[in-house]
């Protein structure tokens, strides 16, 4: 299995083999510097196309194979999702393997994705006569058996900007998984998704938000803010470079103030490199006031977005953090206080061999997308419409196997 997750301010690729335990076995990373993408969309093909062979060059070499396609992320286009429903009669028979190829016909059938492109569209919820909480209805009993479908679509020309970028690398694309549910699929525990839990990915470019209820996905929305937003205010606070401000970032920025902040001073480099300008000195509470101003821009628009998605109520209670952004110190505090629940970074886990490199939040859609490709996650609008001829014998044999489950 082979990844790659293509953002704004980095490429990262992962090759991965099948565990004898059922973890994916981690054989080969790679990671290179991206200057081609503007808030994850693709502005300059060559420099991409250049991070994307480099990336899965180094992941290539390391695991010893050369892969032919792979599961790539995706965080621009605009994400958005929507909910279909289909229904169909069983007339109380047991519900067959050929019913739920009917079902999820007539649930493809209900999807209207008009000028976007349907990225995922996943089963969320099965219903037996009117009642949702069935994980797997197959054998069950009913007069009629629902489907809710979650459809996450994007704007379509941003997905088949990124689909030639991979391409023209010389990779084959497999599918394109919204980073929002790659995350999710490496960082959440089973029992927050059944609570009810938000994740939220504060990518370079882009946050991205997944909301998982009842132990499936119901909802995913995109900001066009991130951190390198942050990474700009400081160059222009300070005028300074943005790799002085990124270093600022790193080592002496945080999302909360302690008193000695106000008494530490940073030296912050000077723009220019002539040697006439010298480097200036701020209390390292002044970079962390900058830094602040940029999160409750970010976060107040995560919580229009949260309301949006329906999670609230005592049991929209659980938050958890992931992406580039979530690596700031303190972030999970400010965030608790920003949106008044509870709040955790997540980092990637499911997988053996993974480097502490990239054990960090930054890496979790990286790790998620390993896990996505091995899982199979059934989807409604790709999966491809089996033919007449091999349900099961056409019409006369569903009805011979319904007859047989009401026996």
């Amino acid at each position: 299995m082979a990844v790659l997750d293509v953002g704004t301010s980095k490429v990262a690729a992962l090759i991965a083999i099948a565990g004898p335990d059922g973890e994916p076995r981690v054989i080969g990373t790679g990671q290179k510097p991206c200057a081609g993408l503007r808030r994850g969309l693709v502005t300059d093909f060559e420099r991409t196309e250049a991070a994307i062979r480099g990336a899965m060059d180094q992941a290539e070499r390391a695991a010893g194979v050369q892969v032919e396609y792979v599961y790539a992320s995706i965080s621009a286009g605009n994400l958005g999702s929507d909910v279909a429903t289909a229904e169909i009669d069983i007339a109380g028979a047991s519900i067959t393997a050929a019913d739920m190829v009917t079902l999820r016909e007539a649930g493809r059938a209900r999807i209207n994705p008009g000028s976007r492109t349907v990225v995922h569209a996943q089963p969320a919820l099965y219903a037996l006569d009117g009642q949702p909480g069935v994980e797997s209805p197959l054998g069950f009993h009913a007069d009629r058996l629902g489907m809710d479908i979650h459809v996450v679509t994007a704007d379509t020309p941003p997905l088949k900007n990124l689909d030639r970028a991979i391409r023209n690398a010389h990779i084959g694309l497999k599918s394109l998984v919204a980073s929002p549910l790659a995350a999710s699929l490496s960082t959440l525990e089973r029992e927050e998704r059944e609570l009810g839990v938000a994740l939220i990915e504060i990518g370079a470019g882009v946050t991205t938000i997944a909301v998982h209820m009842f132990g499936m996905l119901v909802g995913v929305a995109a900001i066009p803010m991130g951190a390198h937003d942050i990474t700009n205010d400081l160059a222009a606070a300070f005028s300074t470079r943005r790799s002085h401000a990124e270093r600022l970032k790193a080592l002496d920025g945080a999302a909360v103030t302690v008193p000695k902040d106000n008494h530490d001073a940073v030296e912050v480099p000077p723009m220019t490199d002539d040697g006439m300008a010298e480097p200036t000195r701020v209390p390292k509470a002044q970079i962390i006031g900058v830094i602040r101003h940029r999160l409750d821009l970010l976060f107040r628009e995560v919580a229009i977005k949260l309301d949006m998605l329906g999670f609230v109520g005592p049991q929209a209670r659980q938050v958890v953090l992931t992406g580039g952004g979530a690596e700031l110190r303190a972030i999970a505090d400010f965030a608790a206080g920003a949106l008044n629940r509870n709040v955790r970074i997540g980092r990637p886990r499911g997988l053996t061999g993974l480097p502490p490199a990239q054990g960090g939040p930054a890496f979790a859609t990286l790790a998620g997308l390993v896990l996505f490709a091995a899982n199979e996650v059934p989807d409604v609008w790709h999966a491809p419409a089996l033919p007449s001829s091999t349900r099961s014998g056409g019409r006369l044999a569903q009805m011979i196997e319904k007859l047989r489950g009401s026996l």
